[in-house]
């Protein structure tokens, strides 16, 4: 069913995945979620949920030591990121708005990729809001930890592993000049060249201070939607401030306050352009009751168009 054109029906989908990250924890994200009243809440606000999936994940215990280094937990990583590329393709195909619920940020790598080549089958593009304190734009060779968390966008956009890129199309997922960069304050040496040669346009916390987030919301939007079929919002919770959002084992001070995190979810919401979203990098196990999990939730609903009024 559709309003205004957009899906009112939302599939949440489970990847509890933290085999992408140097933390353990991230995979009782999902369960922090539900916990937190996701699919409850989404449907007060008018949604129907379709059945929940889950997209399996093997856990850090049951894999070998790891000898590549480059890319830590590559094999098992690409297997979930194949497995969810499927799942948010179907999604869509029937009907559905992909609610993604991580696990660490190594699986836009399959969420997006899924969604995109839906889209690219229908010579479609997609324009992507990325939410993180980084840029998520390492490659293998110049990641310093050799942690996929920090290389999704690059391969979204072609960059880096070909089996990663290449997932379901040959084709980059994400044209540069469809993505941005929201909430950057961390960024290390050699994936600074790699986005300035990519032209991604990245909006810092001095961008946020400088001009607010009501311009910076404005703006983003214009990027993401010239000449797409709309927006996918991957939404890493450490792109918040610490005192918002305290669990995540990837805080950088110096944030999004809970304010600006909301304009901007709300801004995007009222586009009605919004195809899909990620929610990841959340941690219960570093969090406060919950709390981080809870104000997640909050700031999804305002992506699917809560307010105040």
């Amino acid at each position: 069913m559709k309003e205004n054109g957009q899906s009112t029906s939302i599939q949440i989908i489970g990847v509890p995945v933290d085999l992408g990250a140097s933390r353990r924890g991230t995979d009782g994200g999902v369960s922090a979620v539900r916990i937190a009243g996701l699919g409850e809440k989404l449907k007060k606000l008018g949604y129907s949920i379709s059945e929940e999936v889950d997209v399996a994940v093997p856990s850090k215990e049951s894999r070998p030591s790891q000898m590549q280094e480059n890319m830590r937990f590559r094999s098992e990583i690409l297997q979930v990121c194949r497995d969810l590329a499927l799942v948010t393709r179907d999604a869509l195909s029937n009907g559905n708005i992909p609610m993604v619920v991580g696990g660490d940020h190594s699986l836009a790598i399959g969420s997006i990729s899924g969604i995109a080549d839906y889209y690219q089958q229908q010579n479609q593009e997609l324009g992507l809001v990325w939410f993180d304190a980084h840029a998520d734009m390492n490659i293998p060779g110049i990641s310093p930890s050799g942690n996929i968390h920090g290389m999704p966008l690059s391969h979204l956009m072609g960059y880096g592993d070909k089996d990663f890129t290449n997932i379901l199309s040959d084709n980059p997922k994400i044209k540069p000049e469809n993505v941005a960069l929201v909430g950057v304050r961390d960024i290390d040496e050699k994936e600074r060249e790699l986005i300035r040669q990519s032209g991604v346009k990245v909006y810092s916390m001095r961008d946020i201070d400088e001009i607010g987030m009501s311009r910076v919301a404005d703006e983003v939007i214009e990027i993401v939607t010239k000449g797409t079929v709309g927006f996918h919002v991957s939404f890493d919770v450490d792109g918040c401030d610490p005192e918002v959002m305290p669990g995540s084992g990837t805080l950088v001070p110096g944030g999004v306050t809970y304010r600006e995190a909301h304009l901007l979810l709300e801004k995007c919401a009222e586009t009605k352009l919004m195809t899909s979203m990620d929610l990841v990098e959340l941690n219960p196990f570093l969090d406060k009751g919950n709390i981080s999990a809870e104000r997640a939730v909050s700031l999804v609903l305002s992506a699917f168009g809560q307010s105040v009024i």
